[in-house]
């Protein structure tokens, strides 16, 4: 069980959230067919295989940030379209620009993804509840600020808890972006494909921290 992430473990981390999105990519485009275009299994699989690619090539990153950087970037210049922005700006807009760190701890990672989750809403201008990743990643970077003192282990459980939750709400909302935005009520019942990628890389991080 990690108790800090290195850029070793950064790197490894990144690689088995991409596999792990990549294997549920039949899910997250069931998700996706019923209430939005249905490519969002796609973009997804698309942009973490493009992510793990260019972190398993480059050698020696000189600090933690740039390896979430380095697989933000990967994701924003190879998904295109909102997708490409918002989930890039997962991994990049919170490691942008920080300071050399060669290990986060369970506060870094936490005050790094609140610093992705403000780019985010500011960028796309969503809020809690408008039927989008944002409704699973809010309450997980919420979770993970009232965890953090915990370890990193039980700051990512309970993240992943939050992003399931998330997406569990996201059934009752209405959209307010994207092509479900035109489903009005009938959008309900379903949950948003964005929320569940969210969480799929939650449960990445948990799995990953407990298992090395």
């Amino acid at each position: 069980m990690l108790e800090v992430i290195t850029t070793e473990n950064a790197r490894d981390m990144l690689g088995y959230i991409a596999d792990k999105v990549i294997q549920q990519k039949p899910l997250l485009t069931e998700v996706d067919s019923a209430i939005g275009d249905g490519d969002h299994g796609i973009g997804m699989a698309g942009g973490m295989q493009k992510a793990k690619d260019k972190l398993m090539k480059q050698e020696g990153f000189d600090s933690v940030y740039k390896v979430f950087e380095t697989a933000g970037k990967a994701m924003l210049m190879s998904m295109g379209g909102a997708s490409g922005v918002i989930f890039g700006s997962l991994y990049l807009a919170g490691a942008k620009g920080m300071e050399i760190k060669s290990e986060l701890t369970a506060s870094d990672l936490a005050q790094m993804e609140r610093k992705s989750l403000e780019a985010i809403k500011e960028r796309g201008k969503a809020q809690p509840g408008d039927k989008t990743m944002v409704d699973a990643l809010e309450p997980a970077v919420i979770a993970m600020e009232n965890t953090c003192g915990e370890g990193l282990l039980e700051m990512l459980k309970a993240a992943e808890k939050a992003a399931e939750q998330g997406v569990e709400d996201s059934k009752q909302y209405v959209a307010k972006f994207g092509r479900a935005k035109s489903l009005m009520e009938r959008a309900i019942g379903y949950q948003d494909a964005g929320a569940t990628s969210v969480w799929l890389i939650f449960q990445g991080m948990r799995e990953y921290v407990e298992t090395h």
